[in-house]
């Protein structure tokens, strides 16, 4: 290193200079994101470093660390920089640990890893010549010893495909990935358990599995499981037949991450709630993280024990909402990507248009696009993408009307069907017509006039009006955004 290279020790001004940041900062940001992101942070080193001053702040985990560089750092130089009086670069990087020792154990099964993936190239290199499999190192986490002294592996059931780079970040989903990305950089502090609730395909299984690949690559001694809950009660019954309810124990309450998949299966299991709720308690008093997923909000389950849902209740609960149109574009042409296609902007918005219910029914409808496209030799356009995908918007058009919409949301609201067409206007039936109103421009191909004339004669403006109303509240109501989920889908079959 030069002379000029070297680290000049800054006056008593500079070195209050990232504690200066942080207090503007702080009451520029909500506190409750401040002290979940920025009060955390360890101290930084402040330094001339040829010429220039370099703030360096050295990350625990590179969750926090991508959070942080994503969001903040572009505010915290150009503060950094106001404070000094002079240009300030910060260098934001991931602390240094010392290696963990190898030790023998037991790891995941190859069958664990997706085919022809880099994972599973470098476990068939290794066996081939003659490696031990506990000291490979994949990169990717797929491969984790267990302690022997334990009958299972320390890791179960986690899909490695699934991680936070690979979910695409959008409005719909973003306070749950935010919730997620917190647990997965400090587990056992906030957001215990936290629960997240949506529709099917939205991306719930995806966010769990994301904090459970990310606390591994950064805690590889984790002991992490993930599994649905239907697996949870048939653990339940095989120990109860079998009276080894120590075996039960044993597999769930010694982990440190506890993932678990759609918890409304519960319902009416007396004693698989009573063995949850031991689980549950054990977990957290050795302040290991849960996180459980549902169809629909703690208070929402039916047939569940009141002191499970309140447990359920106590940390943090957030919805995954259906993504909106740019969110669902983004999706296709991530994806696409991933398969090493470059998906034209026009055609993606054709699909995101006319798929709409949950990402599962949007990777299907991609996978018909590309298939149609490599089987018939052709670029993809929105005409191959109509013709790939005739039957799945055939059956749409088909089903659904605006009288069926009408009957499906005056059955949901519980008023009349007559009510549509009237010129009442109490609260109760307006919104559900508006509602209506909406529905029928979203989902079928009717002009605004032709909608109007099948709200009793109502002008056009009157439907371009409900339809802004109710598009607008939508994107900040998420309880009716939730609403309007289930009635797409229930129209959608």
């Amino acid at each position: 290193m030069s002379a000029a290279e070297l680290p000049v020790t800054m006056p008593s001004d500079m070195s209050s200079l990232w504690p200066r940041a942080l207090e503007q900062l702080a009451t520029e940001l909500p506190e409750q994101q401040f002290n979940t992101w920025i009060r955390p942070l360890p101290a930084a080193d402040v330094a001339a470093i040829d010429g220039a001053t370099q703030v360096s702040v050295r990350v625990p985990n590179r969750f926090i660390l991508d959070w942080v560089r994503t969001q903040y750092s572009a505010r915290l130089e150009a503060i950094l920089t106001e404070l000094s009086g002079g240009p300030v670069r910060l260098d934001l990087a991931l602390a240094l640990r010392p290696a963990a020792p190898a030790r023998p154990g037991v790891v995941l099964p190859a069958r664990a890893l997706p085919a022809n993936s880099q994972a599973a190239q470098a476990v068939q290199a290794a066996q081939a010549a003659g490696q031990p499999l506990n000291s490979l190192s994949t990169g990717s986490g797929f491969y984790q010893q267990a302690a022997p002294a334990r009958n299972h592996p320390q890791v179960m059931g986690l899909n490695p495909a699934l991680t936070f780079d690979t979910l695409v970040p959008g409005r719909a989903n973003q306070m749950a990935r935010t919730a997620a990305l917190h647990v997965a950089g400090a587990p056992g502090q906030m957001y215990n358990p936290l629960f997240i609730y949506g529709g099917v395909g939205l991306g719930k299984t995806h966010l769990m599995n994301a904090v459970g690949n990310a606390l591994l690559a950064d805690k590889p001694d984790a002991r992490i499981l993930y599994l649905h809950a239907e697996q949870f009660i048939s653990d339940v019954v095989k120990n109860y037949q079998r009276k080894t309810f120590d075996e039960l124990k044993a597999k769930y309450h010694q982990l440190d991450l506890l993932l678990i998949d759609d918890v409304q299966f519960f319902a009416g299991k007396d004693r698989t709630q009573e063995e949850f709720f031991n689980a549950f308690e054990a977990l957290l008093a050795k302040k290991a993280h849960i996180i459980m997923t549902s169809d629909t909000y703690p208070k929402g389950l039916v047939n569940i024990d009141e002191r499970l849902t309140s447990r359920f209740d106590a940390g943090l609960t957030v919805a995954i909402e259906p993504p909106e149109l740019e969110m669902r574009v983004a999706i296709l042409i991530k994806k696409a990507a991933q398969e090493g296609i470059d998906m034209p902007e026009d055609v993606a918005f054709f699909v995101a248009k006319n798929v709409r219910a949950n990402v599962r029914e949007l990777e299907g409808a991609l996978r018909k696009v590309l298939a149609f496209a490599k089987f018939s030799h052709k670029e993809i356009t929105i005409g191959l993408a109509r013709e790939a995908l005739k039957d799945l918007l055939s059956i749409q058009n088909r089903q659904i009307s605006v009288e069926n919409i009408q009957k499906t949301v005056a059955d949901f609201y519980k008023i009349k069907v007559a009510d549509m067409y009237s010129k009442k206007r109490p609260a109760s039936i307006a919104r559900p017509r508006q509602i209506a109103m909406y529905l029928a421009k979203e989902l079928t191909q009717k002009s605004l006039p032709e909608i109007g004339e099948l709200f009793g004669g109502r002008d056009h403006t009157t439907v371009l009006h409900a339809c802004r109303k109710i598009g607008s509240d939508r994107s900040k109501d998420s309880e009716l955004n939730q609403q309007l989920h289930v009635l797409e889908q229930t129209l959608k079959g």
